[in-house]
């Protein structure tokens, strides 16, 4: 068994290095224990590093999460694949047979599998600041942290964390909640413009923040942390200037609750 075992796992490597991918099945990144904890589990992170020739895209479906974090001149990529099954071996062997691909987008794709056996793909990304981003995601959240270029992201069944970003970003989430956190004094770029269904909104504003605030909810309510003027009655939608106006930031929810509130 063990040389099953380890001949799964050296195909796995030696196919994802054939890909110019490095592979670490000891990450930290695989610590964190998701996935179904009475079923055998498998997990390795690939990394690559690649240099942008235009836009970043990524998909993440069927399975997984993307985070985003701006950095230097070159893209890297981990790709953490975790495979779930009945045993070890067929476990490594399920991801073995993932292959991701940076050709145009960035996408895994996978063997078929069994029932109550599954495989998953997410990815955290260093890229340069400014660059353009397409990211989708299926079953697992998206973040950004200090992006400036332009943004479009979409996800089904997974949160959304937007840190000190610019530029202009713009998506939405379904059956998850949105954390906007804001730096500095205005926004500089187009705007924000994010969307849930299901799900709450959390607005992180700065004092002495200028921008135009829009937010609110269909069913849900409405709290502020802090002194608002507000023209009109305030009730489940909230559209305003703070301090002398600026970009828009959007952030809105069919069902959940609003906070706006100080870092």
């Amino acid at each position: 068994m063990t040389l099953v075992l380890v001949a799964v796992a050296g195909c796995a490597a030696s196919a994802a290095a054939q890909e110019g991918w490095r592979v670490n099945a000891g990450h930290d990144w695989c610590n964190e224990r998701d996935g179904d904890p009475d079923r055998a589990r498998y997990c390795e992170v690939r990394e690559t590093t690649f240099r942008p020739s235009g836009r970043v895209e990524v998909d993440a479906s069927p399975n997984g999460g993307i985070e985003v974090t701006a950095g230097g001149g070159d893209v890297r990529v981990e790709a953490k694949v975790m495979a779930v099954a009945d045993d070890e071996a067929e476990a490594q062997r399920l991801a073995s047979q993932v292959r991701i691909s940076t050709q145009g987008e960035i996408r895994a794709e996978g063997p078929p599998t069994p029932r109550r056996s599954w495989w998953s793909v997410s990815y955290r990304l260093t890229v340069p600041a400014h660059i353009d981003l397409d990211l989708r995601s299926h079953n697992g959240g998206i973040s950004l942290t200090g992006v400036h270029g332009r943004t479009e992201f979409t996800t089904m069944n997974g949160g959304v964390r937007i840190v000190d970003a610019a530029g202009a970003v713009h998506g939405r989430t379904t059956n998850g909640g949105v954390k906007v956190s804001l730096s500095g004094s205005r926004w500089d770029g187009e705007g924000l413009d994010v969307t849930t269904t299901n799900g709450g909104v959390v607005l992180e504003v700065p004092a002495d923040y200028n921008a135009h605030l829009e937010t609110g909810t269909v069913n849900g309510g409405v709290r502020l942390d802090f002194p608002l003027t507000v023209q009109g009655r305030l009730d489940r939608q909230l559209s305003t200037d703070l301090g002398a106006g600026g970009p828009t930031i959007r952030a809105v929810t069919t069902n959940g609750g609003i906070v706006v509130r100080r870092p």
